[in-house]
């Protein structure tokens, strides 16, 4: 990737991320927004962060199974320290944590760093799928609210006209690729039989359904300290499942949107919860005290993790 490029990805998230605080700060004062966090049940916010621990535990868990037909069995407390410090390294690059994290295990586990970054991307795969599979939860619970939210917006003529050019432009564009040789269709074949080998290869291993049964249980995980963390605020503690998911989902894309986050994540609550005629001050603090709680959890165990590692590891086996 050329250097313009590379620049172009690290800054542009990171002034989206500056510019969506000035504007998420606009739009509640600051004074109010410290009495929210005042006035917030920090048993709440403690349980959320416990939730959260557990949920990233069982992630570097998770990779273990990964490791196991690699012929390694790295320890746990690298995988642990290997998913925060890419968490903590992924607030000043995106992606860069993936990159760091396979280091590490390269560093300190002697795994080779094309075969651990596949096992990431792996476990990525399987985590897409899950999200999807909320997604498609929430559909199916909001429908009618959702099939109405759309109507109101826009005619339903449109829409299914929308519907069918957008199905037919799909089906042209996956006719081109499937018959193509251009290198555009190369790579994108490329890249999806990849993702098809990664979320197969989850099925081929030992112990595949421990591995599935920690992929449901880290995401559940998440949803719950999502969900527990609003009992904060007494102005959301009324609070649909609906509205929950439908938060959680937009939270989570919008972390992809910005550096880990930042300025994007109490928006993307805000967008959430007023679909369901939920007040903005409140939605706004919470997901300010959400992101705030987290990020700071991670600041300080990815930052002991990268300080740790070399400690931990001081005694290296010889070969």
């Amino acid at each position: 990737m050329s250097k313009p490029k590379t620049i172009l990805k690290v800054v542009l998230p990171l002034l989206l991320g500056v510019g969506l605080v000035w504007y998420s700060l606009s739009k509640i004062s600051i004074p109010t927004l410290v009495q929210y966090f005042k006035d917030a049940d920090y048993s709440w916010i403690i349980l959320g962060v416990v939730i959260g621990i557990l949920s990233h535990a069982s992630r570097a868990y998770r990779w273990l199974y990964m490791a196991e037909p690699l012929g390694f069995k790295p320890k746990l407390g690298n995988s642990f320290m290997a998913v925060y410090s890419a968490y903590l390294i992924n607030f000043t690059i995106p992606r860069a944590g993936e990159i760091a994290r396979a280091s590490i295990l390269t560093n300190y586990e002697g795994i080779p760093f094309d075969k651990g970054f596949g096992t990431i991307v792996a476990e990525r795969i399987a985590d897409t799928v899950m999200l999807f599979l909320i997604i498609a939860i929430a559909f199916f619970l909001e429908f009618e609210f959702i099939y109405n939210f759309f109507v109101e917006k826009f005619n339903p003529a449109s829409l299914i006209f929308g519907f069918i050019i957008l199905l037919l432009s799909a089906l042209a564009v996956f006719l081109f690729i499937k018959k193509s040789n251009s290198k555009f269709a190369l790579k994108v074949k490329e890249f999806l039989a990849g993702l098809l080998e990664g979320v197969l290869s989850i099925f081929k291993m030992k112990k595949k359904w421990a591995f599935i049964g920690h992929t449901v249980f880290i995401w559940v995980m998440y949803v719950l300290m999502f969900y527990v963390t609003t009992f904060a605020l007494p102005e959301l503690q009324n609070i649909s499942i609906a509205a929950v998911l439908i938060g959680f989902i937009l939270a989570s894309f919008s972390i992809a949107a910005t550096n880990g986050g930042i300025g994007s994540f109490p928006e993307a609550v805000v967008i959430a919860f007023s679909l369901f005629g939920m007040a903005e001050d409140p939605s706004r603090a919470f997901g300010w005290i959400m992101w705030s709680t987290q990020t700071l959890v991670i600041i300080i165990l990815g930052g002991l993790s990268l300080l740790y590692l070399p400690i931990y590891n001081r005694k290296k086996p010889t070969v």
